[in-house]
């Protein structure tokens, strides 16, 4: 037996291979030019998030936290790493996120923070930041001793913030927002720090020291999520401050709201609180810079929906995030949210597949668009290139017949023997069979007019192209 195929096969074999070859050799221009521009686009669009984002946080037991642990777990599952970093609280992130060199990308940020002399860093100029929506209300809670209200005011309560003169008050560590927030009330209400025994310790020494007793009264901003904040509530002889001039200060503070308290909310098996109570709060916002990745800001917004979304103390299902009471610009990403939803293509496909085509659709139709027109040139060239096989050849075939009677018969019928040869090597589509056909009829018509033996002869060529 012999592995050879038939010439028959073979011929056709390389007649098909020769065919693939011009057209892979006509097309691959047209199909590089369209890779490289797809290749650049992708390197200027940039569609794939990083990784890994830094998340500034709050301190270890605050509400920041343990949200920012929720983002964690929601961003892990898209395959983003998000790092925690804790803070003393909203004036350090506003500080970090301007910082360049902190690494911080997105941070929780207290409304109001940025008032007043907020810290920037010396050097180079700070980067735009942008806000990704407001998260949920951070309600100032001023927590007091009922001893301390009896033995400075005569009085079982603390009704005023008018009254605090001679209180020792604490009022938050410098990095959190609420000291710029206490001091504006303060200042409000015509007090003058020094009219005051003020402290700035972190959340934690400082409840400490108002159950021991060594404060009287401390004040910090949270989410009721808060364990100080869940704890002090239930505390015999620690009172929450009822504001009743909540309205007031939310008209004259841009970034405050008066909230409620309802009555029986912290437990309703106990009334606790045995009335509603009125207070003020900043609405807590998320911030990122204005180069972050817009699909990392797409899936934080995302994030802040599944996390912040549902009812709570302060606020009904769905009220939040949204885009009010927020200190800076509003990101695109975050706009095109909560206007439209989260993109159509990742309600059905993965995440990174949907972010992939949302973000290149644009510039792939606009590829198309380009690469239309230019694809009409495909044809002709591949026309042009199987057709100048065989007419390549007329130009010697003219020469021979124009020195017919000037030079030697013998030569001339040498180099028309040499032609005729090569011509029978030359492999055309059967499309363009005709046109080698005549070439070989034009040749046997020289041969006739040069008068040489073989004159008149006109070889049959095969399907390929080779004489028979």
């Amino acid at each position: 037996m012999h592995d050879t195929p038939p010439p028959a096969l073979g011929r056709h074999l390389r007649h098909t291979l020769l065919s693939a070859r011009d057209l892979t050799a006509t097309v691959g221009p047209f199909v590089l030019l369209a890779l490289g521009l797809l290749v650049l686009a992708y390197l200027v669009l940039d569609p794939t998030p990083p990784k890994r984002v830094v998340l500034a946080t709050g301190t270890e037991r605050s509400a920041y936290t343990a949200f920012g642990q929720r983002y964690a777990e929601l961003l892990k599952r898209q395959g983003i790493t998000v790092v925690l970093r804790t803070t003393e609280g909203a004036a350090e992130n506003l500080a970090l996120l301007r910082d360049r060199t902190s690494g911080v990308d997105v941070a929780f940020v207290q409304g109001g923070s940025d008032t007043g002399n907020p810290a920037r860093p010396a050097g180079a100029e700070a980067p735009p930041l942008e806000s990704l929506g407001s998260l949920f209300y951070e309600p100032v809670w001023l927590f007091y001793r009922e001893q301390a209200a009896q033995r400075l005011l005569k009085a079982d309560r603390l009704e005023r913030l008018a009254q605090l003169p001679g209180w020792r008050l604490n009022i938050g560590a410098p990095g959190s927002g609420v000291p710029t927030l206490m001091l504006q009330m303060l200042q409000a209400n015509a007090l003058a720090p020094e009219a005051l025994t003020l402290t700035r310790e972190p959340e934690t020494p400082a409840v400490v020291a108002l159950l021991e007793g060594s404060i009287d009264a401390l004040v910090f901003a949270s989410a009721p999520e808060s364990l100080m904040v869940q704890m002090l509530l239930r505390t015999p002889g620690i009172r929450l401050f009822d504001l009743p001039q909540a309205e007031a200060y939310a008209r004259r503070f841009p970034f405050m709201s008066a909230v409620v308290l309802p009555r029986g909310i912290v437990d309703l098996a106990q009334d606790q609180p045995p009335q509603d109570l009125h207070l003020v709060a900043p609405t807590a916002m998320l911030l990122s810079r204005r180069d972050t990745h817009p699909a990392l800001q797409q899936l934080l917004v995302q994030a802040a929906q599944q996390v912040h979304g549902g009812a709570g103390w302060f606020q009904h299902k769905g009220e939040f995030p949204n885009t009010r009471n927020t200190d800076h610009p509003l990101a695109d990403e975050a706009e095109r949210f909560y206007r439209n939803g989260p993109p159509w293509l990742q309600r059905y496909l993965p995440f990174w597949f949907a972010n992939l085509f949302d973000r290149m659709w644009v510039v792939l139709v606009s590829i198309i668009a380009v690469l239309i027109p230019l694809s009409r040139v495909v044809p002709p060239l591949y026309q042009f290139r199987i057709r100048s096989r065989v007419f390549r050849w007329y130009g010697q075939l003219r020469s021979i017949e124009a020195a017919i009677g000037q030079r030697p018969a013998d030569d001339l019928a040498q180099e028309l023997d040499a032609v005729e040869a090569r011509v029978g090597e030359v492999t055309v589509p059967l499309s363009y069979a005709d046109e080698l056909y005549a070439l070989r009829e034009h040749i046997a018509l020289v041969r006739r007019r040069l008068g040489t033996p073989g004159a008149g002869r006109i070889d049959r060529p095969g399907a390929d192209g080779s004489n028979r």
